[in-house]
């Protein structure tokens, strides 16, 4: 079966909100072993919600619609669907009585347009609202199927997983299989080498699928297959990933849809390692991304953002001779991201200390070009490592690179108990 979702607000076309709900539903009917094949967003206007009601019954076996189901003039969902259905619409009591109790509750008078959230299409099936007010539908009519969920999702995510999903499986039960997947990530490796290195498993595949995708500073591959049942699925995922692993064994660092940072805490708060940051040009992104992880606590200690020369000299004790004067390098150098991360280590007496300096952007500094960026690594006991990199943006884009590639070092370093040979160079 096929499925089209139809997501319905003006703010959705003019960028305002992201449609994640879409991203969600797609996700969930996959699942279901339905595939979609179109995602439409329309702005209120019953008009052009009515047309492209009609064109995706042209197309699809199943349409699910997400928002404008609300107690305002725009919220025309309902209408449009009735309209393209033929049908009328009524209140229905028990959503009414829903909608009343919750201003009762509150000592709110309710306005007469709230009445709008208890519509529901003649013949269909009321959906409840268990985190909100307004009830959605379901209602099959000439061997296709209607969902009507509401927008936020909040409320969307509840009333579909609880009641549109059993509808679904009673009424429009699919033969085809479940769709299993499982997401890989890669770090240190840009999207066109990762997939020449797949080239020739992506141009052979069959079932199971293989498919990249790729944002700023990691990669991700989305392996997926059709199966009976999840341990014939995952037979067919594992093996997979296990040639895949085996081709890139420096840059998969994980076989489910988590960032390298959370692979870090995990690993650095399970064997009692802790760690501590001094950043400059990426000015806190770096520990941002570590303290956002839950667990953080237990392995970072702390850190510093010495933007200025005077910080680095004053707080991280960098030398005066090597941030300023005729022969310094200067702070965007080997040096001072070298000296950064051995003195924030023995400041916080962490195991392991990272530094970055580097030039971010817009313009120059120190007559050095922008996306130049020196990253460290240090650790008890061991050399200190700097690497020197060389990124292509903008100042954002540099930032995120910077802040990944400096983690692929460190979970590099973790899981393979030693340090790298020597400083390099890594050209992005």
């Amino acid at each position: 079966m096929k499925a089209e979702i139809i997501a319905v607000g003006t703010e959705l076309l003019l960028g305002q909100i992201l449609n994640t709900n879409a991203q969600y539903l797609s996700q969930e009917l996959a699942g279901m072993g339905i595939d979609v094949y179109f995602q439409t967003v329309v702005g209120d206007n019953a008009q052009r919600l009515q047309h492209a009601i009609e064109l995706a019954a042209q197309r699809a076996d199943i349409l699910i619609l997400t928002g404008g189901i609300g107690p305002t003039q725009d919220d025309l969902t309902k209408d449009a669907l009735a309209a393209a259905l033929g049908r009328s619409l009524h209140i229905d009591r028990i959503a009414m009585d829903h909608v009343e109790k919750f201003f009762v509750n509150r000592g709110i008078d309710m306005t007469e347009n709230n009445r709008r959230q208890a519509l529901v299409i003649d013949g269909s099936t009321p959906l409840p609202n268990e985190t909100g007010l307004a009830v959605g539908i379901a209602i099959a009519q000439d061997e296709k199927f209607y969902i009507v969920l509401p927008g936020p999702p909040k409320e969307m995510k509840p009333m579909f997983d609880g009641q549109a999903k059993p509808w679904l499986l009673q009424h429009a039960l699919t033969s085809e299989m479940p769709i299993y997947s499982k997401m890989l990530k890669f770090a240190g490796i840009g999207e066109s080498l990762l997939e020449d290195k797949l080239l020739d498993l992506i141009q052979a595949q069959s079932d199971p699928t293989i498919a990249p995708y790729a944002k700023e500073g990691e990669v991700s591959v989305r392996i997926s297959t059709k199966a009976g049942s999840e341990r014939e699925a995952m037979e067919k995922l594992e093996k997979l990933e296990s040639i895949i692993q085996k081709r890139l064994p420096k840059h998969m660092y994980a076989s489910s849809d988590v960032p390298i940072e959370k692979m870090i805490v995990d690993i650095m708060a399970d064997r009692g390692i802790t760690l501590s940051a001094a950043e400059s040009c990426t000015g806190g992104l770096l520990m941002e991304s570590i303290t956002s992880i839950p667990g953080s606590a237990t392995m970072f200690l702390g850190g510093i953002v010495c933007y200025s020369n005077q910080m680095k000299e004053k707080l991280l004790h960098v030398p005066h001779a090597l941030l300023e004067g005729e022969d310094a390098p200067g702070a965007v150098s080997h040096e001072v991201a070298e000296v950064l991360a051995e003195h924030v280590r023995m400041i916080t007496d962490s195991d392991f200390g990272l530094s970055v300096t580097g030039v971010a952007g817009p313009a120059y500094s120190e007559r050095k070009p922008v996306g130049l960026v020196y990253v460290g690594l240090a650790e008890r006991g061991k050399q200190t490592e700097v690497f020197e990199l060389r990124f292509n943006g903008n100042r954002e884009t540099i930032r995120i690179r910077t802040v990944k590639t400096l983690l692929h070092h460190l979970w590099l370093r973790l899981i393979t108990h030693e340090p790298e040979s020597s400083s390099g160079e890594v050209v992005q």
